[in-house]
């Protein structure tokens, strides 16, 4: 038992005078030739550890500049997103603002009308018919016959009125005309639909002086539309001395494909 108890004791003895060896040593110089070369030795170990740790580190803020990066671009996304629903919205305040103006001052140069404006809700899905489908109806005071304008110009006649809504007929639909003037020469016609191909003003007298560029207007015969109406202007000339009346292709002031707010004249002095 005392053999063990020495045996154990032994290696504590030998590291303790290895330490006091060592201590003592130091100051006078003579372990530092051991010290270089265990320095050398440990000097790619330790380089390997500097740049492990070094490398970890650079990582560790790598990813946590990302996720920051990450949450900003986030950020900015939602921000753009919100930033452009509200330029869309007031984008569409703008346009609805500008045709309200339009139909006030088309309201304030003609005080003889009786006006109600509408919305477009609905248009011929084939295009043969042309007409359009507006949100007011009989209960509004509507009625078949009543004339559809803009302030640029004339867009049709009411065809069928439903308690909420009525059918406008588009001056292009091939059942439309129009008793029209030459605003120059004062020549008549009528104006009549022609689907896809526009406006054609027949019965104009041969020696009726017409030219590309004169402006067409309603002449109020008949008492279905006001007159004085812009209806659009002279394209094209057709004569034929053969004819007794030469042919007017008319563009309209009106881009049917795009309507979205009428007026319905609902009384006016015929």
């Amino acid at each position: 038992m005392s053999v063990l108890r020495n045996r154990s004791v032994t290696p504590a003895v030998s590291l303790l005078v290895g330490l006091l060896a060592i201590t003592l040593l130091r100051p006078t110089g003579y372990l530092q030739p051991v010290e270089d070369l265990v320095a050398s030795a440990l000097a790619p170990l330790q380089y390997s550890l500097d740049w492990t740790s070094t490398r970890i580190t650079g990582w560790a803020q790598t990813l946590k500049h990302l996720n920051s990066l990450q949450a900003r671009v986030r950020e900015l996304e939602e921000t753009v997103d919100r930033l452009m629903v509200e330029n869309v919205r007031l984008r569409e305040a703008e346009i609805e603002l500008a045709n309200l103006r339009e139909q006030l001052q088309f309201k304030i140069a003609n005080p003889s009308y009786e006006l109600l404006a509408a919305e477009v809700i609905g248009r011929d899905p084939s295009n043969l018919l042309h007409y359009i489908i507006i949100d007011r109806g009989t209960q509004d005071g509507i009625a078949i016959g009543m004339p559809v304008v803009t302030a640029r110009g004339l867009v049709g006649r009411i065809t069928t009125a439903y308690p909420h809504s009525a059918r406008v007929m588009l001056l292009t639909d091939l059942a439309s005309s129009v008793n029209a003037l030459i605003q120059s020469s004062r020549a008549t016609g009528v104006v009549q639909g022609q689907g896809q191909r526009g406006l054609m003003m027949r019965y104009v007298e041969q020696n009726e002086p017409v030219q590309v560029g004169d402006i067409v207007l309603t002449s109020g015969l008949g008492g279905n539309f006001p007159k004085r109406r812009v209806i659009g202007q002279v394209t094209a000339v057709k004569r034929n001395d053969m004819d007794m009346f030469q042919e007017v292709q008319v563009q309209s002031a009106v881009s049917f494909h795009r309507l979205e707010m009428v007026l319905v004249i609902q009384s006016f002095a015929p």
